[in-house]
């Protein structure tokens, strides 16, 4: 036979141990060697009256048969009096069994307000104040076990109880959080629905079925959850007659009741009411960084198909809130990154990169004569803007950092990393989108290695909770995801993450406590810290780049990704890859768990013929950067004059060979004028693609821009009208 259970040494505190469950939970435990403290304050089941006869009898009884036993009669509202007890008898506290309560049953509209009062005082109060007493004795001591006494009827309800059921599920939610809170310190928490024959059970339960239902039934189950050697933590348990099972939550499979660009109806509800109400394959969330994740994959589903409309029966607009936010869109941060050999190889192995794939050395030694930066450290130099905290100190943008979660991510690289260096970058808010149970902030961030733009990131934030304010559902700006081909993969990669991979990607500046300290994971829901999303995007990226660019890092273009679920340091990251011309779609999952974690992703990149034309040297293979070189030298002398005559932004996309070679801004809206190369900071007013030579021969008068656009060889968005402005420039100012 197995050991029995012993208690030697630890010290229990039993509430309302004059009688029924709680006198059967003291003489149990005492009789395996606890000392017990008896609390009961000694009134009837309805909270009348004190006396100190119950507790003592039930001391008198440990005693009596050889075990070590102190009263105390003081109410449980009273904590800190009934743990103090413990303490000063016994020096320490182990275990509280919170079984205090008392009796107010009348129908709903008969409850006074001091019925419900003195219920909630007693149950949940009561066991909410001796538990704060004991808890930091335990912290300190690594070690408590904990029990809250739930009911059936706060599970289920029960006519004439609903004062009591109230309590009695309140119980439920304060242990399921303080199993969280004190995991780490070896303090469990347990909850139990116990059916006995007790004086509260006395008026709900006839007496024929009380008569088989002993408290000595009940002990067992309490005895087992409180002993050292038991990991459960966080289980509700119904017990009684020799019976015990374990209760979780269940959620039906829902519907999605929203469609793109619709209002979300009470008809809508009504059609899918059966499979909103559907529990075949329903899910068993468990902890709330579940219930979260799975609502967070609804809300990107929604946003592939679009925006969806904010629903106007429960959400009124705010002119405030919308103006507030119209203020912080194009607010501008600007900040450097310094960077060296060691932070581009630190990089490299928190997203996987090893000794043992030899293409990978390039990466991770500084002697290898092809030493380069992962592209994907772009992202590295970019997020400082996320990280510093400034986005909360932006005016008109009132955010709580704690509720951010990282939607999206897109990064395009205009040239390879230099190995180490110094880049200096501008965040700009470049706008904000109300998804109704949220707000999506556009972060674009420019960083310049001197004059040049060397990357481009976007980061989508999604703030939870912040929405329904009446803002804008959609935007233009969006670096939109797109959906992987519905096919077979045509290349599929895996690797397998170290445990201490969120422990190594950290070091690369995202310091987030949730990546490596356990007890901060479970205040957000996980079971333990989890990986980067970044991190993950890392792995998935540098598959790409090996199964189809043979690692060059100068073919890589851009990449764009969406975060769909958390993965776990120590899982396998399972890569699925389609080709589709120059553009790789891609999506991520836990091979363990089928998971998918990232999705709706894509790499672009440069055609093996495209890769000398993609960075233009100083003398330039590209003719168009001599132009737009000139431009910039004569705005010097004349731009305040073409500015007042032009006003507006012109983004320029020069192709070479069907792909994007360079980008160029010229801006005729601001200041002097000014022209420079890569994207437009901000927004741009019209934005023109075209090849590099048919650039040149609408310069030289050789070609019509009008021919060219119907013709299809010039395409231009926005507002087009405003580029015939641009015919002062290239004839008057240009002097090629």
């Amino acid at each position: 036979m197995a050991s029995p259970l012993r208690f030697d040494g630890r010290v229990v505190l039993v509430t309302g141990a004059g009688g029924g469950l709680g006198r059967t939970y003291a003489l149990a435990f005492a009789e395996r060697g606890a000392s017990v403290v008896v609390n009961d304050l000694g009134g009837d089941f309805k909270g009348v009256g004190k006396s100190s006869l119950a507790a003592d009898k039930v001391v008198e009884e440990i005693r009596r048969k050889g075990g070590k036993a102190v009263a105390n009669y003081d109410s449980v509202e009273a904590g800190e009096k009934v743990v103090k007890t413990a303490l000063d008898a016994f020096g320490r506290i182990d275990v509280v069994i919170n079984n205090a309560g008392i009796l107010r049953d009348r129908s709903f509209s008969r409850i006074s307000d001091e019925d419900w009062d003195i219920i909630h005082k007693v149950h949940l109060r009561g066991s909410f104040q001796v538990t704060r007493a004991a808890w930091d004795n335990m912290k300190k001591q690594k070690f408590g076990r904990i029990i809250m006494t739930s009911s059936a009827s706060g599970i289920y309800g029960n006519f004439g109880q609903a004062n009591y059921s109230a309590a009695k599920l309140g119980l439920l939610g304060l242990a399921n959080s303080l199993a969280i809170e004190g995991n780490k310190n070896n303090i469990h928490c347990n909850t139990i629905a116990p059916i006995a024959a007790s004086r509260l059970t006395q008026t709900v339960l006839p007496s024929d079925v009380l008569e088989a239902l002993k408290p000595e039934y009940v002990a067992p189950l309490v005895l087992w959850l409180c002993h050292e050697s038991c990991e459960e933590n966080g289980g509700l348990f119904e017990v009684g007659a020799g019976w015990i099972g374990k209760l979780r939550w269940e959620r039906s499979l829902g519907a999605m009741v929203r469609q793109k660009n619709q209002l979300m109806t009470p008809e809508a509800v009504k059609a899918n009411w059966r499979k909103i109400c559907d529990f075949e394959n329903a899910s068993k969330p468990q902890r709330f960084g579940e219930s979260i994740s799975s609502m967070m994959e609804v809300l990107s589903k929604i946003d592939a198909d679009g925006g969806v409309s904010t629903n106007h029966t429960s959400h009124t607009a705010s002119s405030e809130a919308t103006s507030g936010f119209a203020g912080a869109v194009g607010h501008k941060l600007s900040f450097s990154s310094a960077y060296t050999e060691l932070d581009t190889i630190m990089y490299a192995l928190g997203v996987g990169a090893s000794i043992k794939e030899p293409k990978d050395l390039k990466f991770i030694y500084e002697g290898n004569s092809d030493f380069s930066c992962l592209p994907t450290f772009g992202v590295i130099v970019g997020q400082k803007s996320v990280m510093s905290g400034e986005l909360a100190e932006i005016p008109g943008l009132s955010i709580n950092l704690g509720k951010i979660l990282h939607g999206e991510q897109y990064l395009e690289l205009y040239k390879p990393f230099p190995r180490a260096g110094t880049l200096k970058s501008e965040a700009i808010v470049a706008d904000i989108l109300d998804k109704g149970s949220g707000l999506v902030i556009l972060l674009d961030v420019y960083s310049y290695s001197g004059k040049e733009l060397i990357c481009y990131n976007q980061f989508s934030l999604f703030l939870v909770g912040s929405g329904g304010v009446g803002g804008k559902r959609t935007s233009d700006k969006v670096k939109e995801a797109i959906a992987v081909p519905n096919r077979g993969p045509d290349a599929v990669l895996t690797d397998t993450t170290s445990l201490n991979q969120a422990a190594l990607y950290r070091l690369s500046g995202d310091w987030n406590p949730l990546h490596i300290d356990p007890n901060f994971a479970s205040l957000a829901g996980f079971k333990k810290p989890i990986l980067h999303g970044l991190c993950t995007f890392g792995f998935s990226a540098r598959h790409v780049l090996q199964q189809f660019a043979d690692n060059d890092v100068s073919r890589f273009k851009a990449i764009k990704a969406r975060f769909a679920k958390p993965v776990y340091p120590g899982q396998t990251l399972q890569t699925e890859m389609w080709k589709e011309g120059n553009r790789i779609h891609f999506q991520t999952k836990t091979q363990e768990t089928g998971d998918i974690v990232i999705s709706n992703a894509y790499v672009d990149l440069v055609p093996t013929s495209g890769v000398s034309a993609k960075i233009p040297s100083e003398g330039g293979n590209l003719q168009s950067t001599l132009i737009f070189k000139e431009i910039g030298r004569h705005l010097q002398d004349v731009g305040h004059e073409v500015v007042k005559k032009v006003n507006a932004v012109f983004e320029w996309h020069i192709t070479k060979d069907g792909s994007t070679a360079a980008k160029w801004t010229i801006d005729l809206k601001n200041g002097n004028g000014n022209v420079y190369q890569g994207p437009a900071k901000g927004s741009a007013d019209v934005t023109v693609t075209l090849s590099d030579e048919d650039f040149i021969n609408v310069v030289l008068g050789k070609l019509d821009p009008q021919k060219a656009f119907f013709s299809g060889r010039l395409k231009a968005r926005g507002n087009i009208m405003l580029s015939q402005k641009l015919q002062m420039v290239f004839k008057n100012y240009a002097k090629l």
